[in-house]
């Protein structure tokens, strides 16, 4: 039992715990992806107002005229130049971007900055020299460390500066660390509950075996005793017949368990659907009061039953007949002399079957209990009856079988046991 919680437990806590590593991870990936689009948009917005207001007369998208009245040719390198007026009032809301345009040998010529920033013109030159030293065209780099990230193309440097970015993507990393350990807590405190949840049903199982072997070797060994003694007196006072007389009670005794033992086990078993068909269930309830009928005259108990026609079920004819002889017999056995059983069939929105009889009531709270295996309110009694308390047992297998429900209730001296045939 202890291997089957730890196998529950171990695998309800994986996977919670990787449906929530895969939330913070996936909404983190998300966010970096995001400010990753932002810092891209940010380079290339840069570079595309620039493009457009490269002239001064930009709507006429003209060469701007020189003093004389002429058109200003174009750079010989077709690389545009900045309206440094129009394209310094360009402004980014959010990121703080820096644009370095560069003398014909690569040096900084001027830094046009975008964005409200605490960091001086001295600095970004720094930057943007450091940044012209790595030799590159293009980089954003890892937007958790990097604090920048740049664009060239020809003589201008687009710098976007990732501080708050930086801060952005390790608050929330630490955040969702913080609530991924939480996560994992809360998932080993429901693990250990749902484990509980799913093995007490387990647990009863195994502890119905423990009882019910233990309780079968103690049925057992009564007899196997009184048999044992009996041989060995027997073998040496061969006269008394006695001996052999109680040889054969116990064995008998034995004979009826092993079969009970043997039908509740073939109840239990996985049903053979095969052996189901459609049959006349009103037929087969009037059959069996019919053969109790004897029975019940002999102990002068009276008979009335009320039994609808025709009413059909899908259902084990043997077992259903097994069924009711358990009923009608432990009517007969717990009824009053000169009480009275009663049979009823209905089919309402379900077929409802109930026997009642006047006598012996079941204690109080033991309604359920019943129903267990070897159970018996009077031990003594069913002991010299030949009764081991499986014949209820049998009859909740039965009904299980045939997705019925069965139930038993004692008020005012009668003893009602019901069962439900529930209809689709």
């Amino acid at each position: 039992m202890k291997k089957l919680k730890k196998k529950v437990f171990l695998v309800i806590f994986l996977i919670l715990t990787l449906v929530a590593t895969g939330a913070v991870a996936l909404y983190n990936i998300q966010l970096y992806q995001q400010e990753q689009v932002m810092v891209e948009r940010a380079l290339n917005s840069a570079f595309e107002f620039g493009m457009k207001n490269s002239f001064n007369d930009k709507d006429d998208n003209t060469l701007p005229p020189k003093a004389d009245g002429e058109l200003e040719a174009p750079p010989e390198n077709g690389e545009p130049e900045f309206n440094r007026e129009a394209f310094g009032n360009m402004r980014f809301l959010d990121s703080t971007v820096y644009t370095v345009c560069l003398t014909e040998d690569g040096a900084v010529d001027f830094i046009i900055n975008h964005s409200p920033s605490e960091s001086t013109e001295e600095d970004i030159d720094a930057v943007a020299t450091a940044l012209l030293a790595e030799n590159c065209d293009s980089k954003i780099g890892n937007l958790y460390t990097e604090p920048y990230a740049y664009s060239r193309q020809g003589n201008t440097l687009v710098i976007v500066e990732n501080s708050e970015t930086n801060a952005l993507l390790r608050r929330t990393l630490l955040v969702s660390l913080l609530l991924w350990l939480v996560a994992v807590a809360v998932i080993v405190l429901l693990a250990l509950l749902l484990t509980r949840w799913i093995a007490r049903p387990v647990a009863e199982s195994f502890d119905k075996q423990k009882q019910f072997i233990a309780d079968a070797s103690h049925e057992l060994k009564t007899p196997l005793a009184v048999i044992i003694a009996s041989a060995d007196a027997l073998e040496s006072n061969p006269a008394e017949a006695k001996w052999l007389e109680n040889i054969k009670s116990e064995s008998d005794r034995m004979s009826k368990l092993i079969a009970d033992l043997l039908e509740l086990a073939k109840s239990e078993s996985v049903n053979d659907k095969e052996q189901y068909a459609e049959g006349n269930l009103s037929k087969l309830v009037e059959k069996a009061t019919l053969t109790f009928e004897s029975v019940m005259f002999e102990k002068g108990i009276a008979l009335e039953d009320s039994i609808d026609e025709g009413i059909l079920l899908n259902m084990n004819s043997y077992k259903i007949q097994q069924l009711l002889s358990i009923l009608l017999d432990n009517a007969v056995k717990h009824s009053e002399p000169g009480g009275q059983i009663t049979v009823s069939l209905k089919k309402e929105k379900d077929i409802i079957l109930k026997v009642t009889n006047r006598g012996e009531g079941i204690p109080a709270g033991e309604e359920e209990k019943i129903f267990e295996r070897f159970y018996r309110a009077d031990e003594s009694r069913n002991r010299n009856e030949n009764r081991y308390g499986l014949g209820l047992a049998i009859a909740k297998n039965i009904c299980a079988a045939h997705r019925a429900e069965i139930s038993a209730k004692s008020e005012n001296g009668l003893t009602t046991f019901k069962v439900v045939f529930k209809q689709k």
